[in-house]
């Protein structure tokens, strides 16, 4: 609501990370040479900790820009995965098509090792990234330490970078990991910005969103660094109540007072020692929620007449706000007066990760409950899919275009699993043991740390990586699918061999879908053309990909 009113282009204080707003703060550039450093002595653990918020997540994205070009990277997103998942996972990240892997443990393990043993050959290194690494299981771990056993007569030839929170340490310390931990080479841990940072990260991300001029006072910026204590993500829910705040009373400036009332209207209570209110970020953060819509209209008592003619308009345009479908058409106006926390507390029994598989599989016309495995993603395969596990931004969604899973927090610090069915500029709906809901997207946001978790068909063969020379049914796969995208469904698609014509399609719809234009099929670029298979897919998110026939 209040983006064009200060004259930006979007929220510049949005929860999921997004790389162009990176702030690298002294301690953060520390690091960043630390993890570098301790990456480039090939083998054995490095170790990223840092509090709820701190900004672990886009360190690992300002990692992953820079690392070295012979270097091969997997990102492990979602770490609540059984052993067989876990290096299943690896082994997708890194391209190691799945006809090599076979179907059991070792037949996945033996070919990371020859991966690995190939890569080590040409002179490149693997690294695993691996987030959120405090929830890990011990038996994953122990295969985490594993892993890092597959080695030449010199070297190791893996090296594992474990990020998580500071609790991640005292798992490590555990007796019946100590083999893992005495492996760790490199340890940081992030601690919060300094006050002149902070006022330095509020000014960056305003500049990004496209802020022509100072929009927050010295003294809000001091407000907010005292407030939130340095931490990014209590910063950003702080800034993003008080422009809001800021925009009902008119105003073109946010002040101290401002700032205060946000921090006050999303349950702070004063000054803490920063450990205490590093572990109440996740819940600060999401009870920004509570009542969002209500709060636009009704939290800041009105200064003056246009005060009150600014929050009639936003009355207005919550009336007149047509429904993102017709199933939510009746709940629309419960979730304005609800809100998103009620949504989630009415259902709380049914926001688990097996009813939230059991709506996204529904979403694909496959009855999970019929499905033999242990998992979601053992299901997802014997159903002929495959899961992807991601972390981003909702233009993420809006390019991947199919309903998804995301992990909410509330103000409690409890998790609950929501399908988004359908995303527009400004709203979203949410289903949950098929009821569905919409909600402002600036007000679910506050609730997602931007993890995210679809299902997508790869071609019939299996290939997660198709390239120049190769040939099969993939590549014929693969041909038909570009000329669906380009409306000639009717082009001769016969020939079965990855050619330069070929590869020059590629390369194109990687451009045009902003993927890296590298001329391979790999697993993203399949993943996106998977709205133009042979196969029935999932509604698309958005009207406009409907519209277009994309889905």
């Amino acid at each position: 609501m209040y983006t064009r009113y200060f004259g930006l282009r979007e929220n510049p204080f949005a929860l999921p990370p997004d790389p162009r707003y990176l702030y690298l703060a002294p301690r953060y550039q520390e690091a960043l040479a630390h993890l570098l450093y301790g990456i480039s002595q090939g083998g054995g653990f490095v170790q990223l900790t840092g509090e709820v918020g701190t900004g672990k997540t886009m360190m690992i994205r300002a990692l992953l820009e820079r690392l070295p070009p012979e270097v091969n990277a997997a990102l492990i997103l979602y770490p609540l995965l059984s052993v067989e998942e876990f290096v299943a996972s690896i082994c997708d990240d890194l391209g190691i098509p799945s006809a090599e892997r076979g179907s059991s443990l070792k037949g996945a393990i033996d070919a990371l090792n020859r991966f690995l043993l190939e890569n080590h050959a040409k002179g490149r290194r693997t690294v695993i990234i691996i987030d959120e690494a405090h929830r890990l299981s011990h038996e994953v771990l122990e295969q985490v330490r594993l892993l890092t056993n597959l080695e030449t007569t010199k070297e190791k030839l893996l090296q594992i970078l474990l990020v998580g929170q500071p609790e991640l340490t005292g798992l490590l310390a555990q007796p019946n990991l100590r083999q893992l931990a005495q492996r760790i080479t490199a340890r940081y841990n992030l601690g919060p910005l300094t006050a002149a940072e902070t006022a330095q990260y509020v000014r960056r991300r305003l500049e990004v969103a496209g802020a022509k001029g100072p929009i927050f006072t010295p003294g809000a910026l001091r407000a907010v660094h005292r407030l939130a204590g340095g931490i990014p993500r209590l910063i950003n829910t702080f800034c993003d109540r008080a422009l809001l705040g800021a925009y009902a009373h008119g105003r073109n400036r946010v002040t101290a007072a401002l700032l205060r009332r946000a921090a006050a209207e999303v349950g702070y209570r004063g000054p803490r020692r920063y450990g205490a209110r590093a572990a109440l970020a996740a819940g600060l953060v999401a009870a920004a929620a509570i009542g969002a819509w209500q709060w636009r209209l009704h939290a800041w008592p009105p200064l003056a007449a246009e005060t009150a003619e600014a929050s009639a308009t936003v009355d207005a345009a919550a009336r007149d706000a047509a429904p993102l479908t017709a199933d939510a058409a009746p709940a629309a106006a419960a979730a304005r007066t609800a809100g998103l926390t009620a949504f989630l507390a009415e259902r709380a029994d049914a926001t688990d990760t097996e009813n939230a598989f059991k709506t996204l599989f529904a979403k694909w016309n496959k009855d999970y409950a019929r499905l033999a495995g242990a998992t979601g993603c053992e299901r997802a395969e014997r159903a002929g899919l495959r899961c992807l596990y991601a972390s981003g931004t909702w233009n993420n969604l809006r390019q991947l275009n199919r309903p998804a899973i995301l992990e909410l927090t509330d103000d409690a610090g409890t998790r609950h699993q929501v399908v988004v069915t359908a995303l527009a500029d400004d709203r979203v709906a949410l289903e949950i043991a098929n009821e569905t809901r919409e909600f402002p997207l600036t007000e679910v946001e506050r609730y997602w740390y931007g993890k995210y978790l679809t299902l997508w068909k790869p071609p019939p063969s299996g290939e997660l990586a198709l390239r120049i020379g190769m040939e099969g049914p993939a590549v014929a796969w693969l041909r038909a699918a570009l000329a669906r995208y380009r409306g000639e469904p009717d082009a001769d698609v016969g020939n079965t061999t990855f050619d330069a014509a070929l590869r020059a399609q590629v390369r194109e719809f990687q451009r045009a879908h902003r993927l890296e234009p590298d001329g391979v099929a790999g697993r993203q670029t399949l993943i996106h053309l998977d709205a133009y298979g042979p196969d029935l897919a999932p509604p698309p998110l958005t009207r406009a990909a409907a519209e277009r026939g994309g889905g």
